[in-house]
């Protein structure tokens, strides 16, 4: 048996399983400590604690994925910090369906509409005179 298929079926087990997941819990814990230092400590910390867990818990996986679907650009963050193989196809199929709704090399997009899809007018900023009403001096009942 080579060392990559021991490492594989030790990383497989129950007991290397929990302990990943107490230190990924040890350092989310840690995290305050170290982000009290300067500099940006605490958000790796805090990341690597994070990755740990969500690397050997199935409960935390099911709370991630209710995250990401209330939030999905934190989600997406998330996969591409974890480097989620999932997440890389994603991007690879946005980008292949951004490349399919593009306009051809050749032809000049719209210039017609100043805010394309908003479906909104712009209103002048400043009126001309013609569309400002003079001002009328206010009467009161008891100049009459």
């Amino acid at each position: 048996m080579s060392l990559r298929a021991r490492f594989l079926a030790i990383r497989d087990t129950r007991l290397f399983q929990g302990l990943v997941f107490a230190i990924g819990v040890l350092l989310i814990l840690v995290t305050p400590l170290v982000s009290a230092l300067p500099g940006p400590g605490g958000i790796f910390v805090f990341a690597a604690g994070l990755t740990l867990i969500l690397r050997s818990s199935l409960w935390a996986k099911r709370h991630y994925v209710r995250f990401k679907r209330w939030q999905p650009k934190a989600g997406g963050w998330a996969d591409w910090g974890l480097r989620r193989g999932s997440a890389k196809r994603r991007e690879a199929i946005r980008k292949e369906r951004e490349r399919a709704e593009a306009p051809p090399p050749g032809e000049a997009p719209r210039t017609d509409d100043p805010l394309p899809g908003a479906g909104l007018e712009i209103a002048p900023i400043d009126p001309g005179p013609a569309a400002v009403a003079p001002a009328t001096p206010a009467t009161s009942p008891s100049q009459h």
